[in-house]
């Protein structure tokens, strides 16, 4: 299976960082990485459409970080999914820990943005994962499970090109720390025979990404697991020299 690896920027740069990174990263990567790995960078809304202008005819996708699963109407600051694609959108970011704590998302909402991309061509990138609390307690599988039944709820796919899930544990988002190679396909596997339950065969072939202080020093011994098919990059997706060397370094053990 083809190993992807997306950037998720957050909350950072300007319309002109964000431009000088994404330019930065074309020059740094050799055209051939991308025959082996599928990249993308997920700006923010306002620096969508421009990076788009400048990562439009090369091999590098662009995806949202967020999207409000009304087509359109009075939900002053949301952005739809046709905006999103008039954008040169490809991919969407939804569930994301970030978006559930600090913003209230429930596993319904997580449910209807994932209906409205399906439905509008876009991929998802289902961000899945516990607490460090809930992992204490032994509730990491059952989290998991719930958050994936219910964001698929409903949710017919007939490639497995149409979904892409992410397990970022929350205790290892921004925090340094990063689940095992063990720890982490534990998990994947466990998404994977959930998977498999709604979408039979097409399971085997649904990319599952990794999530949580990834780095170029670890990201190897990551994606050498059975079950994990590539990297959701936050804080080193930033430097392009450091997105650059996970991307790198994916390829390498493919």
């Amino acid at each position: 299976m083809k190993p992807f690896i997306c950037g998720n920027w957050k909350m950072h740069k300007t319309v002109e960082e964000a431009l000088s990174l994404v330019k930065e990263l074309l020059v740094i990567l050799p055209h051939t990485v991308y025959e082996k790995v599928d990249v993308a960078v997920a700006p923010s809304f306002t620096n969508l459409y421009p990076v788009y202008q400048v990562i439009s005819g090369t091999p590098v996708a662009l995806s949202a970080q967020n999207v409000y699963f009304e087509k359109e109407g009075a939900f002053t600051g949301e952005v739809s999914v046709d905006m999103l694609k008039s954008a040169g959108c490809s991919y969407c970011i939804v569930g994301h820990s970030e978006r559930r704590r600090i913003f209230g998302e429930t596993d319904e909402w997580v449910n209807l943005k994932v209906r409205a991309l399906k439905d509008a061509g876009l991929i998802p990138i289902l961000c899945v994962g516990e607490t460090l609390e809930e992992r204490e307690s032994g509730k990491t599988l059952e989290v998991i499970e719930r958050q994936l039944n219910s964001a698929l709820e409903g949710v017919d796919i007939r490639g497995a090109d149409e979904l892409v899930v992410a397990y970022e544990p929350v205790w290892a988002i921004g925090t340094g720390k990063v689940a095992t190679p063990s720890q982490a396909q534990e998990v994947h596997a466990f998404i994977r025979q959930i998977l498999e339950g709604l979408y039979k065969d097409l399971a085997k072939d649904i990319r599952l990404l990794y999530g949580g202080s990834v780095k170029p020093d670890n990201v190897s011994g990551l994606v050498k697991e059975r079950d994990i098919d590539g990297a959701l990059v936050g804080g080193a997706s930033l430097k392009a020299q450091d997105f650059a060397a996970i991307v790198i370094n994916t390829l390498e053990v493919v």
